[in-house]
């Protein structure tokens, strides 16, 4: 259907990420694993610490299948030959025990993992990182497939390293510095709180449940005395005036809400706080940061002199969604996964939703298609069929790919003369689907069945697996027919 992701947007979207990424092979190290739990091993940072050559055998059972542009840029190589070529000049020295920690959080069966390091460059540049990994879904068991998403914290942790230098230097930091940052007066905030102390007010969140409008209010009373030019980039200001007079643009709709946590902290006496933040750019696009608040030493009475720092987590968060998106869907289709679809069927029976409708649906002809054309093909079509029930099925129900060529879809609350009408909408988008490809035809089986109160849920997809069944014996009973085929019915459907 047009508009649709395919195969080749997936790989421009790991490709083309603002976050370094890479897919590597760990079935080595599992095996590994295994062979030292054979051996007896309990405690796998004492055997590793006992001899550190057995973390490099670790390491040297890694393959690296593949990275995007930004790995490339971040590590200084040219391709990818070339940075495996290397990887012994980036990760070394401070590398064994972060990497020690990376092994045991494997060894204690994690499929994600997350650690603080330091990797070089070709150049030999320090970089500070964040890394996290994820098993992809479906290879647990082998670990054939990880995905590890690389943040390049340097700059932030430069920043830090230099808070402590000459004031001089500090403000060329500050001005130069590869963060967002803010120099701000809260002292009518601090005057406004004081004001309420004095009238008996305790708690703080009591009040501005009541009087939500004291928030807004305080909003208004911060004034911006300086910010530096990250600030005006993060922000795509062409100058500081411009950022000061559009300062409503920047925190607006759910920055209210941080806020409002941001003053209980200060009423409580938490006068350095942390926390991420959604805010704005000038264009209206979304900016996840990491804000750093902190009333400046000398000036704890009247909170005249602030500094807020904010880290952009944007890439982060994005890196973030797309490892939440693989672990609940599948990938070819765009439909959730078989995982997802477990744990909707376990939620809809713990809640008791009634009444609810299961359609099964069956792709005819894949393994003709495979056979005759290609895999290709078949995956075309795997990719028609996401297409079609993507289109079909809106939130709060939903559509999965739980097998090779099956699919599911559950209609909580809908009867059954609804599910009637979404079945039509599925074989309408279906003809419409075969008006706009050319070559081989979609055909889907379907079979439905509504649960009432009292049935099981299990008894209602088994219903509706019998009657998808039956129409994929009439669809193949129609094609042999028209066909004049001499096969046997057994024979077509196998070709299924």
């Amino acid at each position: 259907m047009p508009g649709q992701h395919t195969d080749d947007s997936d790989a421009g979207m790991f490709d083309l990420a603002p976050v370094s990424l890479w897919l590597e092979d760990f079935s080595g190290v599992r095996k590994q694993f295994d062979q030292w739990r054979r051996q007896g091993v309990t405690s796998l940072r004492e055997y590793l610490e006992a001899d550190p050559q057995r973390a490099a055998d670790c390491a040297a059972a890694i393959r690296v299948l593949k990275v995007n542009r930004k790995t490339l840029a971040l590590f200084e190589a040219s391709d990818l030959d070339d940075l495996v070529a290397n990887l012994d000049r980036i990760l070394r020295d401070e590398m064994f025990a972060t990497y020690v920690e990376e092994l045991c959080q494997l060894w204690e069966g994690r499929a994600e993992f997350g650690c603080n390091l330091v990797n070089y460059s070709l150049s030999g540049r320090r970089i500070d990182i964040r890394l996290t990994g994820q098993i992809l879904p479906g290879h647990e068991e082998s670990w054939d497939r990880v995905l590890l998403a690389i943040e390049d914290v340097t700059e932030r942790e430069t920043a830090h390293r230099r808070q402590m230098e000459s004031e001089q230097y500090a403000r060329g930091l500050f001005e130069h510095s590869p963060v967002s940052l803010w120099v701000e007066d809260f002292s009518s905030i601090k005057q406004l709180l004081d004001e309420l102390r004095d009238l008996g007010i305790e708690d703080l969140r009591v009040f501005t449940d009541v009087h939500p409008e004291f928030v807004q209010r305080c909003m208004s009373e911060i004034r911006v005395l300086d910010v530096n030019r990250q600030t005006l980039e993060l922000f795509q200001a062409p100058d500081k005036p411009t950022l000061m007079h559009r300062i409503d643009d920047v925190f607006r709709d759910d920055m209210q809400v941080h806020f409002r946590e941001q003053l209980i902290d200060l009423w409580d006496g938490k006068l350095f706080q942390r926390r991420e933040v959604l805010n704005y750019a000038l264009d209206g696009s979304e900016v996840h940061v990491l804000m750093q608040f902190s009333v400046l030493p000398g000036h704890e009475d009247d909170w005249s002199l602030i500094q807020v720092g904010l880290t952009d987590i944007t890439a982060r968060k994005k890196a973030e969604v797309y490892l939440e998106y693989l672990g609940t869907h599948d990938v070819l289709t765009k439909l959730f996964n078989r995982s997802f679809y477990v744990e909707e069927l376990n939620r809809i029976d713990r809640k008791g939703l009634r009444p609810v409708t299961v359609i099964m649906v069956d792709l005819n002809g894949l393994k003709a298609a495979n056979d005759q054309w290609g895999h290709g093909a078949g995956d075309a079509l795997l990719r028609r069929v996401g297409e079609v029930l993507g289109k079909a099925i809106a939130k709060p129900h939903c559509a999965a790919r739980i097998g090779g060529d099956e699919f599911a879809v559950l209609l909580p609350g809908v009867d059954e003369a609804d599910a009637e009408t979404v079945v039509a909408d599925i074989d309408r988008l279906v003809d419409l689907n075969n008006q706009y490809y050319s070559g081989v035809r979609l055909s889907l089986s379907m079979g439905a069945a509504t649960g009432k109160a009292g049935e099981r849920l299990e008894a209602v997809i088994n219903r509706a697996d019998m009657r998808m069944y039956e129409a994929k014996r009439a669809y193949y009973t129609d094609y042999a027919n028209d066909r004049r085929s001499t096969g046997t019915f057994d024979a077509l459907m196998e070709s299924s």
